[in-house]
């Protein structure tokens, strides 16, 4: 049985829920106070957010980034926001000598998160453009591992990603209460393996391992 992450969660409980190290405790409150900061200017997260940036949204970073295999070198994350959770992915893992790259199309949010990773000092590059738009790019050739956070239903999401990882690898998404049904609707196009690993932050949630991604036989590419 996994342990829960209340919404009630201070930062002193997620730095020791997560055995997160002073260096990236001192990066994490880095990004917390630009981001507070930013949010006076751009909505970078809901209202109603900010008084659980470490229970919910820093803890799902640290926990997708817990379950980031160790040999795993260059990672995606897609729809990278306000960098929730692709930069705090980049901070856990900074002492690993992991590239991250980021794909977000608004330029506000893309803004912020160069501003982000310059304060921070994270091996990370913010790519302001759409998904499809830099499947020809050539440091994709080189990603291992795909993230993403709320950005789109499985079937699409699997789409998205797919391009990054033909060669061989891995997705890892956070998923809600729905993971199962989305999962029945991606079975119609795909077929994968997958494994559901327990959520800190969400009882009804998972984070979603997909490997060896193949178009299922007769399905239709035409998804979302």
């Amino acid at each position: 049985m996994v342990n829960i992450i209340p919404e009630s969660a201070t930062r002193k409980d997620i730095k020791n829920a997560f055995s997160v190290s002073r260096e990236s405790l001192k990066k994490l409150d880095i990004f917390v106070e630009l981001l507070r900061k930013w949010q006076k200017k751009i909505n970078l997260v809901g209202p109603k957010e900010l008084v659980r940036l470490w229970s919910r949204h820093i803890a799902d970073g640290l926990e997708l980034a817990n379950a980031i295999p160790l040999d795993v070198k260059s990672i995606v994350d897609l729809g990278s926001g306000s960098g929730i959770p692709g930069i705090i992915v980049a901070i856990a893992l900074s002492d690993r000598g992991v590239e991250v790259h980021l794909v977000e199309s608004n330029g506000k949010k893309a803004a912020f998160m160069r501003e982000a990773i310059r304060k921070t000092g994270v091996k990370a590059t913010v790519h302001c453009a759409r998904i499809e738009d830099v499947y020809d790019q050539p440091w994709v050739n080189e990603i291992e591992l795909v993230t993403a956070r709320a950005l789109a239903p499985l079937p699409l999401l699997v789409k998205l990603a797919v391009p990054f990882v033909e060669s061989g690898g891995e997705m890892l998404f956070l998923k809600g209460e729905a993971v199962d049904s989305e999962l029945t609707q991606t079975s119609k196009y795909w077929n994968m393996k997958h494994i559901c690993l327990p959520s800190r932050t969400n009882v009804a949630g998972c984070i979603l391992s997909i490997k060896e991604v193949r178009h299922a036989s007769g399905a239709t590419k035409s998804i979302g």
